[in-house]
């Protein structure tokens, strides 16, 4: 596959994963899914390679979730496709049998947020941004975050992040058990290359079957929800209320949701 939006990089066993749209601060599209589904699956295929390590281009974001221009041409068909589209790349991640970390600076939110707890492990500099945007431009993060983020922040912090679209600093995902590390921005890629050489060290076998059975309980949880909301989400794109959000985002204005609520809808 021909990359245009991701970089694939193959060292010593480690496979480093780029997002690379930094003028977009790395906002996904659904060309870049398909290339970080492709790239993920090269990894997984590779018997050499025992750890992979996903990150964004440049300092100002790991990923800032989706490309919200693209957004603003789906229907429920397209939806449809997009929501099978999500599904193959965290299903590669989920499944492959080997540890993915996640690697971050700067904003880390919308999709990105999902993106990230779809990773084993989470690392980020100082600078790093943290939260969910659904509900602020007419969508529900139902890609991961309304089913894995209550299992490591809690049912309370969960909702807070969803109902809220409110941001949180590295040290404040750290103290919610949202990411493993916060280090110096300087000092990011060697924290992370040193965790990649301890993996590393390790039987790869062991660490495959605990991947396993690490993700054996939360996997029940995720598909059974994905599946059903996912429907539901790809059915109202396209419609007022949810055009209000990206109309509203795109024309850098707050959204005037208050008139959904209203009696007759």
């Amino acid at each position: 596959m021909d990359y245009q939006d991701i970089l694939f990089e193959v060292k010593d066993g480690v496979a480093t994963v780029t997002i690379n749209r930094p003028e977009k601060r790395n906002a996904v599209r659904p060309r870049t899914y398909e290339e970080l589904t492709h790239a993920m699956h090269r990894a997984a295929d590779d018997p050499e390679i025992g750890v992979v390590v996903l990150t964004g281009a440049g300092d100002k974001a790991f990923c800032s979730g989706g490309d919200v221009g693209d957004q603003a041409n789906r229907t429920p068909d397209v939806g449809r496709a997009h929501m099978r589209r999500l599904f193959a790349l965290s299903s590669v991640m989920r499944m492959m049998d080997k540890p993915v970390l996640a690697k971050i600076r700067g904003y880390c939110v919308g999709g990105g947020n999902e993106i990230h707890l779809f990773c084993d492990m989470s690392f980020a500099s100082e600078d790093a941004r943290f939260g969910q945007t659904g509900p602020r431009v007419g969508s529900i993060p139902i890609w991961g975050a309304c089913q894995l983020l209550a299992r490591y922040v809690g049912e309370r912090k969960a909702r807070e992040m969803v109902f809220g679209c409110r941001q949180y600093s590295a040290r404040e995902a750290l103290e919610m058990g949202l990411i493993n590390f916060v280090c110096k921005p300087e000092e990011l890629d060697k924290v992370v290359d040193e965790w990649c050489q301890e993996i590393l060290a390790k039987s790869p076998q062991s660490i495959r079957i605990a991947k396993l059975a690490l993700n054996a309980g939360s996997d029940q949880e995720f598909y059974p929800s994905f599946f059903p909301t996912g429907a539901l989400l790809a059915g109202i794109y396209g419609n007022e209320e949810n055009m209000e959000g990206i109309r509203a985002f795109l024309e850098k204005r707050k959204p005037e949701f208050r008139r959904f609520r209203r009696k007759g809808l």
